[in-house]
């Protein structure tokens, strides 16, 4: 099974953000959990997609301002999820504890027994994992979290995370943690061996990049807090909200897809990364009924940039984070600094899509929700 961009990549990640000292996220709108309740979960029984819409928006993506010809568009644009609120299951389920629960160390499984989810502490690249116990209705026991799990309610939940994107064992052990639920994303391991030596619960998941990851996610947060039903009605009402989100951008993305890839910038210390197969960009792309450049010339994983493979990649439209964009002096900074980037279809036509970057590869609850402001940003940028 593959790891993910995140999971995947973590090492390289977390030297990035060392050397460049940039926050990985910014400021998400103040709301709370009771407000999150309001939209409840899609039926996950029938198996069918549900006809909710996925973002709060009432204007659905055809009805927008889309643009006649997207591959002559010109200028960057914006992702926006037009509500960054963490869809709750509602009722939310009780937990039924003791359960055992399976951490996947790097040593192999081990059975973890948990009996208290009253205080847990949750924490990856992305932010998945918090968002998950949140969809869950759990949210109430999230006493710490990862400086990505930027989404209203979370507001005052200490974040045990740094720029850095590591792991401070004493910030965590002064929570009095009854649980602690990680992925291997974030250390060091000494550190959670610290925890996990403490005597708190250590539960490790496995968290792929991908819109199936994210139901894979659910089902093993849920064993883990006790509530596994839920995390199968969370699991399902994922993967039929991205289904419809799929169907809606299909209906209005051109016969011709889009040529797409996805770059991680982080100018201050000169670092480009392309993002290829199996990091998660690529469900992405997918998504918006693109066409996944890096696969065209056998990019997998993340890879440095280089003038070769950019030209011969020749995206038409670049995701990036905001973050990283901002780090290399916006859409200009990225052109001057590379110029066979500027001799792209998307370098002509300045055609940089940004989205934050708690957000853009958070594959979790919001998934659709993601994929729906990446859709709005590509085919109706003008909206």
């Amino acid at each position: 099974m593959r790891r993910g961009a995140w999971a995947g990549a973590a090492a390289v990640l977390a030297a990035f953000a060392l050397s460049a000292c940039v926050p990985l996220t910014p400021q998400a709108e103040s709301s709370s959990q009771a407000a999150a309740t309001a939209g409840s979960a899609a039926s996950a029984a029938s198996g069918e997609p549900s006809a909710e819409p996925t973002t709060a928006s009432a204007v659905p993506l055809a009805d927008l301002n889309l643009l006649a010809d997207p591959h002559g568009y010109e200028g960057p644009s914006t992702a926006t999820i037009v509500d960054a609120a963490v869809e709750v299951l509602d009722p939310a389920p009780e937990p039924q504890l003791p359960v055992v629960a399976t951490s996947h160390t790097r040593d192999g499984d081990l059975d973890v027994e948990v009996s208290d989810t009253s205080r847990v502490v949750a924490f990856d690249m992305s932010g998945s994992i918090a968002a998950t116990l949140w969809a869950l209705g759990q949210g109430d026991s999230l006493v710490g979290r990862d400086v990505a799990a930027e989404f209203p309610g979370t507001e005052d939940v200490p974040v045990v995370t740094g720029s850095s994107h590591t792991i401070d064992p004493e910030a965590v052990l002064e929570l009095e943690p009854t649980l602690v639920i990680t992925d291997g994303s974030i250390g060091p391991t000494d550190s959670i061996q610290q925890i996990a030596d403490a005597g708190v619960p250590v539960v490790i998941v496995e968290n792929e990049s991908s819109f199936d990851g994210a139901g894979e996610l659910a089902r093993q947060v849920s064993a883990a807090l006790g509530v596994a039903e839920a995390g199968e009605d969370l699991a399902a009402q994922i993967a039929d909200q991205v289904a419809v989100t799929r169907a809606e951008i299909a209906a209005v993305a051109p016969e011709q897809g889009l040529r797409v890839m996805m770059l991680y910038l982080r100018g201050a210390s000169g670092i480009y990364y392309m993002f290829g197969e199996e990091s998660g960009a690529d469900d992405l792309v997918a998504g918006l009924s693109g066409v996944d450049v890096a696969a065209e010339i056998g990019l997998d994983g993340m890879k440095p940039l280089t003038d070769e493979a950019m030209l011969a990649a020749d995206p038409e439209v670049i995701l990036v984070m905001t973050h990283g964009i901002e780090s290399v002096g916006g859409v200009d900074g990225l052109l001057d600094a590379k110029p066979a980037i500027a001799l792209t279809s998307a370098g002509q036509h300045r055609r940089i899509v940004d989205m934050a970057d708690s957000e853009l590869l958070a594959f979790g609850p919001r998934s659709a929700a993601i994929l729906n402001a990446l859709a709005r940003a590509v085919y109706a940028p003008e909206s």
